[in-house]
């Protein structure tokens, strides 16, 4: 028992401290590919987003980001300044605005994950299928949960502002 216990707290030490560096790299390359455009992480993040999900409301920015509101409104003013998003009418509700982004900006920003992605690629062949729906589970799981902890962080430094506090 105390052999599978010990093995299974050295995997989830191994598997946290995994987590944290590619956390880290994850954040280091997003900034150099963003700085490459002149523009902050978050910005390349938030792009990416809209590329794959389509075009969002300033409010759905925010719920995938866990950024505030007031957060996101000068994330996009900075990207339709730069001219990689424009605010569009959305189609059945004229009182909602949509933000889009310019897919002719696309071909600038792709190469710039090429090399990456090869390697990527590359490193899927050595794992099995089963493997891969296990990783791909975790992920999100894990995605999932950020996202969250990243949205109360939002509302904690919200109400510290609210409250003078922030």
């Amino acid at each position: 028992m105390t052999s599978d216990s010990g093995r299974r707290e050295k995997a989830i030490e191994e598997l946290t401290a995994a987590g944290r560096e590619s956390s880290t790299v994850s954040v280091m390359f997003h900034t150099a590919v963003a700085s490459l455009q002149g523009l902050g992480a978050s910005e390349t993040k938030t792009l990416e987003l809209l590329e794959r999900l389509g075009a969002l409301t300033a409010k759905e920015l925010a719920e995938r980001t866990g950024l505030r509101p007031a957060s996101v409104t000068g994330l996009v003013d900075r990207l339709e300044a730069k001219g990689y998003v424009r605010r569009v009418k959305h189609p059945t509700d004229k009182r909602r605005v949509l933000i889009e982004f310019r897919p002719e900006k696309l071909a600038e920003v792709a190469p710039l994950f090429d090399d990456w992605a090869r390697e990527v690629h590359a490193l899927y062949e050595e794992f099995s299928t089963e493997e891969l729906e296990t990783i791909t589970r975790f992920l999100r799981g894990s995605t999932a949960r950020q996202r969250e902890a990243a949205a109360r962080l939002s509302e904690a430094a919200e109400g510290g502002a609210e409250t003078g506090r922030g």
